[in-house]
């Protein structure tokens, strides 16, 4: 009875013998797996920095572009009839990777606000996600809506020619519209953009303003390609200015990972060295205990 009973109280003590020694297993495991994901971040964080000076040079001369796209619309001051624009297309500009903070959630937001805004006017609403981490957003809620999605941006600096392909399947899609809107990240500054969007205008739009009327004749084709080009040039602005903004909320985004990544790696090589220490303090007690019992 002696002998089972000291057999229980023994086995216990030897199981937490073995769970102290052993506890440190699953806490290097963790230490290691987190320091290789800080040198991951830390390298994306150096090649963000880079995508980002680049993005940041071709800025410039982008705006441009749209800056000379809009200098008609405010000039003549088109505006779509209330009564009449029933029609209305919002083109969202994010690209396929993610990483990179707020950057497509907030185009996303953005999109949703206008979409109930025009439903509840009575408007007929379709969107063009340009790419695809948009569309995964918008697809749950607002499906109904989207007519098409343009994949592969974002992997390579944004082109005029990439810019033209999107206008292209926009003005080829059989969709109407009255007016619409262009919704992208405006670039500020390094640790900051801001949710903007452009006017669109469809030709019938432009041809039937009654501020036109202060211009000379006008041909029809000239008035056409000026709004395909224009529709261009925004499309390339909206692009250029997501990309910057992307490629600075990572090497943001990629930074503080690495930092998290830092307090981490302190906290539990502080836990590992405690749960070490008490580990050898417990073996030399035990060994300078059954030394002295002999």
């Amino acid at each position: 009875m002696f002998a089972r009973s000291s057999a229980l109280l023994f086995a216990p003590q030897c199981a937490n013998d073995r769970l102290s020694f052993f506890s440190l297993i699953p806490v290097t495991i963790r230490l290691k797996s987190i320091k290789n994901i800080q040198k991951i971040t830390k390298s994306m964080k150096m090649v963000a920095a880079a995508k980002y000076a680049r993005a940041e040079r071709q800025l410039k001369p982008a705006r441009v572009y749209g800056n000379s796209a809009l200098a008609l619309y405010e000039k003549a001051d088109i505006k779509a009839p209330e009564g009449k624009a029933e029609k209305h297309l919002i083109i969202g500009v994010s690209s396929d990777r993610g990483l990179c903070g707020a950057i497509h959630s907030g185009v996303a937001k953005a999109i949703k606000s206008q979409i109930a805004g025009l439903v509840e006017s009575g408007k007929d609403v379709v969107v063009v996600n340009v790419g695809d981490k948009l569309r995964g957003i918008l697809q749950r809620t607002h499906a109904k809506h989207i007519v098409m999605t343009c994949k592969e941006v974002g992997r390579k600096p944004p082109t005029f020619t990439d810019a033209s392909i999107i206008a292209t399947e926009v003005l080829n899609s059989g969709y109407e519209f009255d007016q619409g809107s262009i919704i992208y990240n405006r670039f500020k500054s390094v640790i900051s953009y801001k949710i903007d969007k452009k006017p669109v205008f469809s030709i019938d739009t432009v041809a039937n303003a009654e501020s036109m009327g202060v211009y000379d004749d006008i041909d029809a084709d000239v008035l056409m390609n000026y709004q395909e080009f224009a529709l261009v040039n925004l499309i390339f602005y909206g692009m250029k200015e997501s990309t910057t903004s992307e490629q600075s909320a990572r090497m943001t985004a990629m930074d503080s990972a690495s930092n998290n990544a830092s307090d981490m790696i302190d906290r539990l090589t502080l836990t590992f060295n405690r749960t070490r220490q008490a580990v050898i303090t417990k073996e030399l007690i035990e060994i300078i205990s059954g030394a002295a019992a002999l």
